[in-house]
């Protein structure tokens, strides 16, 4: 037997075993978007940094963290 068919019989004998269920991230991702910038409305994660907010703010509005995202605490 070549390592062909014990590959085939591996394959056959898992495969009952079934694979999980795929779970979508979509809905989560969505749900984590709780930083919004005032001028643009542009969603971010909540575990986004204030170095990335701050460049956003600098490059789309030429404006400060503080102007863009008044209720950030981070």
């Amino acid at each position: 037997m070549g390592n062909g068919a014990k590959a085939a019989q591996k394959r056959e004998r898992n495969g009952d075993k079934g694979k999980g269920n795929a779970k979508s991230q979509l809905k989560v991702n969505e749900a984590a978007k709780t930083i919004v910038c005032t001028v643009c409305k542009q969603p971010f994660m909540n575990t986004t940094r204030a170095p990335a907010l701050e460049t956003h703010a600098q490059s789309k509005h030429d404006k400060g963290l503080k102007d863009c995202f008044p209720n950030f605490t981070g």
